[in-house]
């Protein structure tokens, strides 16, 4: 399937709340907490508001290092969103909700002060 990003920049906002969040969980790969990141904000039942979100970090990525073996359901499920949402599937659509969903779910994630370990991620999973 094919992504609507091919490569993924983080904001250094979004990079410093990722270090943050490696050193608690102890989960030292950028991808693998974005991907709980996307998947937090998508639970959510408001849509992320249109802020501009710089891209001024070293952070990058391509679609398929972000998703791994899940990028095609992640795709999915992001379609899926933005058709729930009430928006278009377009390719610009979906990027610039993925980039949204994603940095707001990093933000959540890393002012979540309940987790401190990578146990806290799945049970936050486990309860939504």
């Amino acid at each position: 399937m094919e992504s609507p990003i091919e490569r993924i920049k983080l904001s250094q906002t979004a990079k410093d709340q990722l270090t943050k969040l490696k050193r608690s969980t102890k989960i030292d790969q950028w991808n693998i907490l974005c991907r709980w990141a996307f998947c937090r904000s998508l639970v959510e039942a408001t849509t992320p508001s249109p802020v501009p979100i710089p891209q001024d970090s070293n952070v990058e990525m391509s679609w398929r290092v972000f998703g791994g073996e899940m990028s095609d359901i992640l795709l999915l499920a992001l379609k899926q969103r933005c058709h729930n949402d009430g928006y278009p599937t377009d390719k610009e659509t979906l990027a610039n909700q993925f980039r949204l969903h994603l940095h707001r779910g990093i933000g959540y994630l890393a002012g979540d002060p309940n987790i401190k370990k990578i146990e806290d991620l799945i049970e936050l999973a486990v309860k939504n």
